[in-house]
């Protein structure tokens, strides 16, 4: 497991969380319930990883909603901070841009 992740994991399991506005506007405009992208995570997989991305590290995370569908995640971490875990933005997944188990973009 990644230890990015990890680190996201513990920072949702002590409450540490903040949805960004446009991640608000992700969750709304997918029909996501925060509860599917943050409640899911502890069973989540690593997709893509930036930890030098120059705005703040994240990580594209696979999830599953309560139905069992795909949702793309992306977490941060405040640059320079240990805290919050930060939901950047939220969607399903286009299936005509996605491998079948979602995990790798087409080529």
């Amino acid at each position: 497991m990644s230890e990015f992740l990890a680190q996201i994991q513990r920072l949702v399991a002590r409450g540490e969380v903040r949805i960004l506005h446009h991640g608000y506007d992700e969750l709304s405009a997918d029909r996501i319930l925060v509860k599917d992208a943050v409640g899911g995570l502890q069973d989540a997989q690593v997709v893509e990883e930036s930890p030098d991305y120059p705005k703040d590290p994240c990580a594209l995370v696979l999830d599953r909603d309560r139905q069992g569908n795909p949702i793309h995640v992306v977490w941060g971490i405040p640059k320079g901070a240990s805290s919050p875990a930060v939901v950047i933005t939220a969607y399903h997944p286009d299936p005509d841009r996605w491998t079948e188990d979602f995990p790798r973009r087409k080529t």
